[in-house]
C-alpha cells in the first residue's frame, strides 16, 4: 500500500469528539470527476482495440436489453439529457450498430440494436468483463461493492427517488 493510501487511510480513520458534526472537505463535483476519469481511462485500455469507447458500449448494451426503446426513455433510464444522448448514439447509427425506427406516431422514434449490434455486444462483453474484473483486482472487490451501494444511493438520493432519512439506519 503506497503512502498516499495509508494517509487517506489514517486520516478518515479518526472519528469525530462527540458532539462535533462530521463536516466533507473539498468539492464532491472534483473528486467524483477526477475518480470517473481515473476509471474511464483504465477501462478505455482494454477497450482500445474493439473500435467503441465505453461510453458507446454501454448505451448499445442499455438498448439492446432495453430495445426498441424511445431516446427520452433511454436517457431518463441512463441519467443522461437528450442532446447527450443524441451526440453519443450518432457513432452508433452511423457504424450500423443501432438503428433508429419509427415510433407510435409521426412525431415519436425508437432506437433498436441491430443483428450487428447484438453481434458486436456479445463480442465485447469478454472485454467489459476483463475491464471490470482488472478494477476490481486494483481496488478490491469489497470496496468495489461498497462504492457501488454509495453511488446507487447517492443516484437515488440526487434524483429524489428517495429521502436521506429512508436510508438513516440502513446497512449498505
Amino acid at each position: 500500500m503506497n503512502a498516499t493510501v495509508t494517509s487517506f487511510r489514517a486520516a478518515g480513520a479518526a472519528p469525530a469528539s462527540q458532539g462535533e458534526p462530521l463536516s466533507p472537505k473539498g468539492c464532491t463535483n472534483f473528486k467524483l470527476r477526477q475518480l470517473t476519469r481515473l476509471v474511464s481511462n483504465h477501462c478505455e485500455t482494454h477497450f482500445a482495440e474493439t473500435g467503441l469507447k465505453t461510453t458507446q458500449y454501454a448505451l448499445l448494451s442499455h438498448i439492446v436489453v432495453l430495445g426498441p426503446i424511445q431516446p427520452s426513455e433511454l436517457a431518463r433510464r441512463m441519467d443522461l439529457d437528450l442532446s447527450t444522448l443524441s451526440r453519443n448514439i450518432q457513432p452508433l447509427l452511423a457504424m450500423g450498430l443501432v438503428e433508429m425506427l419509427p415510433g407510435a406516431d409521426a412525431r415519436s422514434r425508437q432506437l433498436q440494436a441491430t443483428e450487428e449490434g447484438h453481434a458486436r455486444r456479445r463480442q465485447m462483453k469478454a472485454t467489459w468483463k476483463r475491464a471490470q474484473l482488472s478494477l476490481n483486482q486494483r481496488l478490491g472487490d469489497e470496496r468495489v461493492q461498497r462504492l457501488h451501494a454509495l453511488l446507487d444511493e447517492c443516484s437515488a438520493l440526487m434524483r429524489g427517488d428517495v429521502a436521506v432519512e429512508e436510508l438513516d439506519g440502513l446497512d449498505t
